[in-house]
Formats: structure tokens, C-alpha cells, sequence
């Protein structure tokens, strides 16, 4: 069958009553690069400057990135947005900061500048330690924190710097020692060394925040031997880190938002009620739902699901969880580049749609699990597949293969989220490169059994979500509802397979694994149209099993 695709449009944010034209100043800092540009208060970005930055491997373990380098990027498209914003007549009311979660820094208060290379997320140099710490803290820290132990330690990292490098000590024991996540840094930097803070959505992502508290965990954080009191002041995400320095950025204006990006992204795409969800496909895959406002803690029995709050508006959390995959577009680039098999990802897409549907007996299967599975068990031992070939199987069947592996892989990471919230997702925004392809929506939308809608503007998500807080806080729109809807809806995919085929389906994809995925989830169905009721019907989930976790959060 053919899936259904339809394109519709909402009204956009009309301008001030004045005509003058107003925006926030939006920095999406990266892992890979960094990006700025002027959100107009129509809620759409006007132009996107963007710087990239380097990423480095001093051993297998190590992943390491020059602080000064990301704060002299951030500067850099900074001050190209503002001088844009100015030719066009904008004026820029705010700035807000959307950046990578966890690579940790430390600096001197006194100097200004870093002791040591940042620790980015992605380091796994005292994983065999968090280790030793998992049978005391795992089910302590899921119950308050809503993630294991994990193998993310910026914390132990800095504790050792303290301990083992005399220049750091020393810093410490004169009281010139700053320690903070890339947040944390820039909003430092850009108010002139005035605020020494970080927010709700990026200190969950630490391992060190509790979730119904908004605060720190200082027994858990204190266990790995971190000198407490260098914490960064918590605040919420929309709070007023103060004004930014005008003889640092040029401009003197409330630095009014700052989040982690999925965080920032699942706002913007417009998670806004329980049951509102969002996939962005990149390099790997993270599906995202708004849980309300209770957290919805991690089950037991499902992997690689975590709890943490989606934004902080003054006092008040809206919670969120998280599931991610690892290689999908790094899958398609791997096919690509290293094998050559095709030429680009979008010939990929091109000729999927051509390959030959039907039972897995007679067309091949692909499994992107280049990188182990996390959801719904964490199989770091897992490696990818290509099955079922024959002298009948055509490039096209392969092609269609890839992208129905993709489209399993984040229906399990659906499955194990929605699973894991006790109820069905209400709706599914997607973004990400990889979401450009309507062949893999289709498939998807399939597999799923729920319409997906791919954002008008997916790119610039993260950009938004920061600039959509900080402006709601500085009055530049009346509520985070006012500009989210005003935003042009995309293009939705409508799933067309049947129940039965649906069901057939997963359950091969199941049945490729063995028992070592153990039963499949139970099946979350969509809801049906309730328009009285503001969130998912919840149900209990089913009773946790065997414990399993997940070490790589």
C-alpha cells in the first residue's frame, strides 16, 4: 500500500503592535560546531551562522574538546547574528543558550581561563569505576535522579584533576577553581564572569539532579570524592542569569533562557502536553516524550529509558523521558563511505522505494546495531546484520532493508518509552537529516501504527526551543503555547499497513535477535480522541522483571 502524506499550515505570530521588529538572540552550541542566529517574534529563525569545533581522541577512551575554542566560536556567530539582526532592522531583546549536556570544564575565576581540556559526554575514561559503584547506587539513583550510575563521570573526573594535577589543587585550595558544564561556561563568559550557574535540563543529564527536588545530589555527588561546594548555583531554565557583558558581545541584554538540547528541541517541536513526543534521526537516533507533570520513573525491565525533566519554567518542571539509538545516520554514512554500497543516503531513500515488500523469507534484513542496543535491553555485544540475501535480492532490496532496520530500531525505542510512561505517545514530531527521506517516514509511520508529523523547520529545533523560553520570560510572547502553535505544521506521513501486517512484522524483527531481547514489550496502543482530556490515559505498567541497566547513560 501507499502511505498518505499531507501538508497543512498554521497562522503565524503577527508583529508587535509598534511594526518594529523584535527577536532572541538563540547560541545552540554542539558537539561539533556551533550555530547562532535571531528568532524573530513570528517564532521562525531569520539566518543561522554557523563555526564549527574540533573534537578530540587522546586515547580510545578519551574525548576531549578546547573550552576557549568553544567560547571563541559561540563569540564569533554571536557577533555575525547581531551585526545581521541590526542590517535588517531587528532588535535583538534577549539572548538564550541551547548546548551539549554533560562535557564538563574547569577554569580559573581569576584568569579566565581553562586548567584543562573539557570532558565531553561521550568519554568513557572511568567507566570500569562508575562500575564498582553500581550495585550500592543503581536502583537509589533511578528512584531520585531517574538514570543508573552510568559510565558519564564528571564528577569523579574533576575529583581527580583536584587530586592529581598540583595547578588544579592549587586553584582549589586559593579559592580560584570553577567547575561547570558547557552551559555553565558560556553563561559565565558571556555576563563577564557575573554568574556562576547551570539549569535543570542540563545538570540532569550529569547524573547529580534530583528530579522532584530541583536540586543537587550531594550524597551521590560527594560519594565520588567532588568538593561539593564548587557546584554551580541551579536555577531553572527560563531564570535571569543576568545581562550579558556589552563589552564582551556588543550588546547589554537579559541572558533569559538556557537549556540541554533535546530538551530544547522537544519543546520546540512542540511537546508541550503529556503523551507530546519527538524523534530527531541524526548520527544516532533520540525519541523523546513529555511526561507531565510527575516524573515517569525508569522500569527495571527496560533499558536505556531515562527520566529527567523536560524544561523548568520558574517553579514549575514538565517531565520528559528519553531513549536513544546510536547508529542511524552513522549507518547510512557507514554504507556509503566505507562500503561504498551506495553513492549517497539519499540514493538510499530513492531506491527503497522500489525494493520488494513481503514475508522475510524471501527479501534480505538489515540490523543497524553497529554500535550495540540500548533499548530495550543494553546489548553492548550486539553487532549489526545483513541477512536473507539471494542471487534474487537487487540493490533496491537492500536499500529498503536499511531503512526498514532504521524505522525497527526507533519503533523499539518508541515502544520502550511509551512503555516505559504506562501510556501511548499522543503525537510524534520528527527532525534530524535523516528524517528528509519520505520513504523511511512511510515505513515508519507503518511500523508504529500512528501518523508522524516532520517538522517545517526540524534544523533549527534546538535553536527554538531556548529562544521560545527566554522569550515567554522577557514578554516577547504571552505563553510557550502562543508561539509553538503559531509555527507551520509539516508533513504528515499516515500509516497504511493493517494491524495484522504491523504485528507480523515487528514480530520477525523480534524474532532476529533470539532470546536475547527477551519478550517483546507490551504493545502501547494509540489513544483514541478525547479532546477533554489534557494528557494520556496512564496505566500501570506491567511488573518489573529481571533488572537490567543500562551503563552508558
Amino acid at each position: 500500500m501507499t502511505t498518505r502524506t499531507t501538508t497543512t499550515t498554521r497562522n503565524t505570530t503577527p508583529r508587535a503592535a509598534d511594526g518594529a521588529r523584535r527577536g532572541v538572540l538563540a547560541v545552540d552550541e554542539g558537539t561539533t560546531g556551533t550555530r547562532a542566529g535571531v528568532v524573530l517574534d513570528s517564532g521562525a529563525v531569520d539566518e543561522v551562522f554557523y563555526q564549527p569545533i574540533r573534537v578530540s581522541h587522546p586515547d580510545p577512551l578519551s574525548v576531549e574538546q578546547d573550552p576557549m575554542e568553544i567560547w571563541t566560536a559561540t563569540l564569533d556567530v554571536c557577533r555575525r547574528a547581531l551585526n545581521h539582526a541590526r542590517e535588517e532592522g531587528v532588535e535583538v531583546t534577549a539572548v538564550a543558550l541551547t548546548t551539549q549536556r554533560a562535557t564538563a570544564i574547569l577554569w580559573d575565576r581569576v584568569t579566565g581561563l581553562p586548567l584543562l581540556p573539557a570532558v565531553v559526554w561521550q568519554d568513557r575514561r572511568y567507566a570500569r569505576e562508575m562500575l564498582a559503584y553500581e550495585a550500592e547506587w543503581d536502583q537509589v539513583l533511578l528512584a531520585r535522579t531517574g538514570r543508573p550510575v552510568g559510565s558519564r563521570a564528571p564528577y569523579l573526573w574533576a575529583a581527580r584533576q583536584i587530586e592529581r594535577r598540583p595547578e588544579v589543587a592549587a586553584a582549589h585550595r586559593e579559592g580560584r577553581l570553577l567547575f561547570g558544564t558547557v552551559d555553565t561556561w558560556l553563561i559565565w563568559q558571556l555576563t563577564g564572569g557575573a554568574t556562576h550557574a547551570t539549569t535543570a535540563t542540563n545538570a540532569c543529564s550529569t547524573g547529580g539532579y534530583l528530579l522532584r527536588e530541583h536540586a543537587w545530589d550531594l550524597e551521590w555527588i560527594g560519594h565520588q570524592g567532588f568538593p561539593t561546594q564548587l557546584l554551580p548555583d541551579l536555577r531553572a531554565d527560563d531564570a535571569d542569569f543576568g545581562v550579558t557583558d556589552a563589552d564582551t558581545l556588543g550588546v547589554a541584554v537579559p541572558l533569559a533562557a538556557s537549556m540541554g538540547d533535546q530538551h530544547a528541541a522537544l519543546l520546540a517541536l512542540g511537546g508541550l502536553r503529556a503523551g507530546d513526543g519527538m524523534c530527531v534521526y541524526g548520527t544516532g537516533a533520540f525519541v523523546d516524550v513529555t511526561t507531565g507533570a510527575e516524573p515517569a520513573l525508569p522500569r527495571p525491565d527496560i533499558s536505556g529509558v531515562l527520566a529527567q525533566p523536560g524544561w523548568r519554567q520558574g517553579d514549575t518542571t514538565r517531565y520528559s523521558l528519553e531513549g536513544y539509538s546510536p547508529t542511524i545516520g552513522s549507518a547510512l554514512r557507514w554504507l556509503c563511505d566505507e562500503l561504498g554500497m551506495f553513492g549517497s543516503p539519499r540514493e538510499i531513500g530513492e531506491l527503497a522505494a522500489q525494493g520488494r515488500r513481503g514475508t522475510r523469507r524471501n527479501r534480505p534484513t538489515f540490523v543497524p546495531a553497529l554500535a550495540g542496543i540500548r533499548v530495550p535491553l543494553w546489548r553492548p555485544e550486539a553487532t549489526g546484520a545483513l541477512t536473507g540475501l539471494s542471487l534474487a535480492t537487487t540493490k533496491a532490496d537492500i536499500a529498503r532493508a536499511v531503512l526498514e532496520g532504521i524505522a525497527h530500531s526507533v519503533a523499539d525505542l518508541v515502544d520502550g518509552v511509551a512503555a516505559t510512561m504506562g501510556a501511548p505517545f499522543r503525537q510524534l514530531t520528527v527532525g534530524g537529516g535523516v528524517s528528509g527521506s519520505d520513504q523511511l517516514l512511510r515505513i515508519q509511520a507503518d511500523l508504529l501504527g500512528m501518523p508522524l508529523e516532520r517538522a517545517a523547520d526540524s534544523a533549527t529545533a534546538s535553536l527554538r526551543g531556548s529562544a521560545y523560553l527566554a522569550g515567554v520570560s522577557t514578554g516577547l510572547w504571552s505563553s510557550l503555547e502562543e508561539v509553538v502553535h503559531a509555527q507551520p505544521a509539516g508533513q504528515t506521513y499516515q500509516p497504511e499497513l493493517d494491524e495484522d501486517d504491523r504485528a507480523e512484522g515487528r514480530a520477525a524483527w523480534h524474532a532476529l535477535f533470539g532470546d536475547h531481547l527477551g519478550e517483546p514489550l507490551p504493545r502501547v496502543d494509540p489513544p483514541r480522541a478525547d479532546p477533554a482530556h489534557d494528557g494520556p490515559q496512564t496505566t500501570a505498567p506491567p511488573a518489573a522483571g529481571t533488572p537490567h541497566r543500562d551503563s552508558r547513560s
